[in-house]
């Protein structure tokens, strides 16, 4: 009872920690793909805006917690 809300802090960093790397590989491949691209459709850019902005904010979380990937 006493050790409950250590564990789910340390599973929702370890999750938190996930999506992060996720994220980060998701935004690196549609720059690749951006950067690649001849006819950039603001479809594209709107998905890279878009998970730019959670990837983003989802690392100001991992800093407000005091969580890094070691």
């Amino acid at each position: 009872m006493f050790g409950k809300k250590k564990v789910k802090k340390e599973e929702y960093d370890k999750r938190l920690l996930q999506d992060l790397q996720r994220l980060k590989e998701e935004v690196a491949t549609l720059r690749k793909i951006m950067k690649h691209s001849v006819d950039m459709s603001s479809t594209g850019a709107n998905d890279l805006a878009i998970a730019e902005c959670k990837y983003f904010y989802l690392l100001r979380e991992a800093r407000n917690r005091n969580i890094s990937a070691r």
